[in-house]
């Protein structure tokens, strides 16, 4: 029974040894493909085995046939002495093949090619094996063997068979062409060790997931150099599907590839095309974000760093920085240049060869450097050696970390804008392994053109930014003059945002007998225009006030002014007067916020002052509120920069204001502090201008009072007065014009009003005499004959004095005189 067994277990096996009776092992190979049947005939005719195939062929069950005679069960009677010779001579001895037609259990003939073998059993009993195959089934099969062989061997397409292990087991010559290996070094082998220059490690990866999971896998690419072209790379499209034999059982994976190389260049092309055109994008919606110099060139950095360069810098010309017009660039001298933007995408050590934001370096005019931005056209060293480098930098210190840094590529593109070069940006490439080349070279040129613009506009911007701060500055007060009985601190922040330059002003404005003006306003509107528009009202605004003219009136004035510098040129302010003797305040309002009134106590409230309308609107009368600053309360005044913000009503505003400088405990200027810190949280898109005021103490020895009354002469008794006065001050040395200018103010009053009231000395920065009466006709100087008696009493006091006035008041007017203290006071 060993034959059977043999043939049963290993029938066609790829060692298999040859069958008895010369049976071909290629053939059985094929048979395997189609069912074989085995049947095992005792020397009487009769059938002991029967297999399972040959109950498929024949029909026949195993219950049917083992027991039955072979010849009764499939040979027709007309036949069956024939096929019963055949037996005996079979049973003499001897292997026999041939072509058989069987009767199948429904009828039909079915031609079978036998094989059959003399076997020997127990005892010696001669028994006949006999195998068949249908004739008509391995016929199918041979034909599909050989077209499927024919189209493997003769396929232009690559193809192999590998083992679980994806180990090479078949492949066509078509794959070996392609490899540039014979077919045998490739049997029993893997792809890493066949081919080492390909993507190996992804390729058995998909040929794992194909035998795990079945499902095949269509155009997976595979890439690099193989033996058959050592020097260029290509690329490969392959499908992978699983082999399994009848019984499910997974013998491999097979494959099929054809060369895309060309496909793939053209893809890859089209994928860095667009991948350039992404990043172009990208940039120009990131570049120019502000008008920002430093910003812009950082913007431009952070475009193309790691994604274009592994390291960028900006360098800018120094008259760019400033805002100037950069000067042209003279073949006969070098350049200097500051860093304001460096990048790196990784920690290479770059930053030692170059500057860091902030340095600068200087070229000759020989360098390379130099003569791009002179030129104006782009500097490429698609490959970077020492002495490339040494030409490059600005010092041969920096040769050495470059190097070391890795630096193989180098890429520098002239910053220019409206036909002038404001610098150069430099892009250089260490881990990315690819050289800078020519579409590298347009894709910088258009990123830095644009970089370019935004930066002309950033410099252009800062120097008309810097021209109206300038004018603005130049505007606004000085120096604020320290005001006898009243401490004043101010703030003036321009808009952090959009401009910076804008309209708001406030001013003090010292006046006669130690009074002071306080305004503040507001220009609407934002720039130059708004900022010489604030510069002109405050001018006359200042002017006017020093005329001793009422708050209401200054604003009238002042309203005829905007209406005569332009249509829309309108402002809102605020004037008040403040006397430190009275203690009183005297304020009108051309459409501006209400001040903030802290007393002594801290209460805080605004203070009713009719609203008016804004400067330039025109044809509307302002009127003017009188209240009491006593003696430690504060007032503040201010813009609506300072209270107003998107999502918080003004009120509430104006409501934190007020409790913030209620606060006690605090200096004016700690006070100025506390609510910028608190009102302006996040910068403001409109300027802030702000005036605070505390009422001080008047020291006895500054002011001195005569009321001017009862009987006797008192142009006399005024002189009496002022000389006293003034030697108790120790300003004795004016005594005189002070006699004199007293003399003829009382006596004016006399003589051209209902009658004086009251003398005033008032010693601050200068001295002032004032003398108020009941009328309400100013004095003027008069021009007098020689025979004239009177009339000169003005013009005497106008030239001795420094500047007289005279200002009306509820009850007739105060003319006031001053005189200038000696230097010792």
């Amino acid at each position: 029974m060993h034959g059977f067994e043999w043939t049963a277990l290993d029938g066609a096996g790829q060692d298999a040894k040859p069958a008895p009776g010369g049976a071909d092992p290629a053939r059985l190979r094929g048979h395997r493909l189609v069912p074989l049947a085995t049947a095992l005939v005792g020397d009487d005719g009769r059938i002991l085995h029967w297999s399972e195939d040959a109950e498929r062929i024949t029909g026949y069950t195993v219950a049917e046939a083992v027991g039955s005679y072979a010849a009764d069960l499939l040979v027709p009677k007309a036949e069956r002495p024939e096929v019963l010779a055949l037996f005996d001579r079979l049973m003499a001895g001897g292997g026999w093949s041939g072509l058989v037609p069987i009767r199948h259990h429904d009828g039909h003939r079915v031609e079978l090619e036998f094989h059959t073998y003399p076997v020997t059993g127990p005892g010696g009993t001669r028994m006949l094996l006999a195998t068949a195959s249908d004739v008509a089934a391995l016929r199918r099969v041979e034909a599909d063997l050989a077209v499927l062989d024919g189209c493997f061997t003769q396929s232009p397409i690559g193809m192999a068979v590998y083992d679980t292990e994806l180990r090479f087991v078949r492949l066509n010559s078509a794959l070996a062409r392609i490899n540039g290996l014979p077919v045998e070094e490739h049997v029993g082998h893997r792809i890493s060790s066949v081919l080492p220059g390909l993507n190996s490690t992804e390729i058995e990866a998909v040929m794992r997931q194909v035998i795990r999971t079945g499902r095949p896998v269509v155009d997976a690419r595979s890439h690099g150099r193989t033996p058959g072209d050592p020097r260029r790379d290509r690329a490969w499209s392959a499908s992978y599907f699983r082999l399994e034999d009848s019984t499910g059982r997974v013998l491999g994976v097979s494959s099929s590839l054809i060369d895309v190389t060309e496909r793939f260049q053209a893809e890859a092309r089209a994928a860095r095309a667009q991948e350039r055109l992404t990043l172009l994008a990208e940039a120009t919606a990131r570049i120019g974000t502000t008008l920002d110099l430093q910003r812009t060139a950082e913007e431009l950095i952070e475009a193309v760093v790691p994604r274009f360069a592994d390291f960028a810098t900006v360098d800018l010309l120094e008259p760019v920085l400033r805002g100037e017009e950069p000067a042209h660039l003279a073949p006969d001298r070098g350049i200097r240049l500051r860093a304001v933007a460096v990048g790196e995408a990784y920690e290479s050590g770059l930053v030692n060869a170059s500057d860091a934001v902030g340095e600068t370096s200087e070229y000759d005019a020989g360098r390379p450097y130099t003569e791009c931005l002179r030129s104006g056209r782009p500097l490429l060293r698609t490959y970077v050696d020492e002495q490339t480098l040494a030409a490059l930098v600005a010092v041969p210190e920096r040769v050495a970390p470059g190097l070391e840094a890795g630096i193989h590529s180098y890429l520098m593109v002239p910053i220019k804008a409206r036909g002038m070069v404001l610098g150069g940006s430099e892009f250089v490439r260490t881990r990315n392994p690819e050289p800078f080349a020519a579409a590298d070279v347009a894709l910088a040129e258009e990123l830095v053109a644009r970089a370019a613009i935004a930066l002309d506009n950033a410099r252009l911007y800062r120097r008309e930014r810097e021209t109206a701060l300038t004018l603005q500055r130049s505007l606004l007060p000085q120096e604020i003059h320290r005001t006898l009985g009243l401490e004043i601190a101010y703030r003036y922040l321009p808009s952090s945002l959009v401009s910076e330059v804008g309209g708001d002003w406030f001013d003090v404005v010292p006046l006669s007998c130690g009074r002071v003006a306080l305004v503040v306003g507001d220009v609407m509107g934002h720039g130059i225009r708004a900022a010489a528009t604030m510069g002109q009202l405050r001018t006359v605004a200042r002017t006017l006030a020093t005329l001793d003219m009422p708050p209401e009136q200054v604003l009238t004035r002042l309203d005829e002014t905007a209406m005569g510098i332009g249509e829309g040129q309108f402002a809102t302010c605020i004037c008040m007067v403040y006397d430190p003797v009275e203690r009183s305040c005297t304020a009108a309002s051309a459409g501006h916020l209400p001040p903030v009134l802290v007393s002594p106590d801290g209460a805080a409230r605004t203070v009713a002052v009719p609203p008016g309308v804004p400067l330039g609107v025109g044809g509307v009368a302002f009127e003017s509120t009188e209240f009491t600053l006593p003696e430690g309360g504060l007032v503040a005044l201010y813009t609506d920069g300072l209270v107003e913000r998107r999502g918080r009503d003004i009120d509430d505003g104006i409501g934190l204001l007020s409790r913030i400088i209620a606060g006690h405990g605090r200096t004016l200027e700690e006070s100025c502090d506390a609510v910028l810190t608190a009102l302006v949280t996040d910068g403001t898109d409109d300027d802030i201008a702000m005036i605070m005021a505390r009422a001080l103490p008047v020291p006895a020895d500054r002011i001195a009072t005569l009321p001017l009354e009862g009987d006797g002469p008192l142009p006399a008794r005024a002189r009496r007065f002022t000389r006293a006065t003034l030697q108790a001050w120790g300003l004795s040395a004016l005594t005189d014009f002070a006699e004199l200018m007293v003399s003829e103010l009382v006596t004016n009053a006399l003589l051209h009003a209902d009658a004086p009231r009251r003398l005033r000395l008032f010693r601050d920065r200068t001295l002032t005499v004032e003398v108020a009466d009941s009328g309400g006709t100013p004095p003027r100087v008069r021009t007098s004959a020689e025979e004239d008696e009177g009339g000169r009493g003005m013009h005497l006091v106008s030239e001795l004095c420094h500047r007289w006035g005279t200002r009306p008041t509820k009850n007739g007017k105060v003319v006031w005189a001053e005189l200038e203290l000696p230097i010792s006071h």
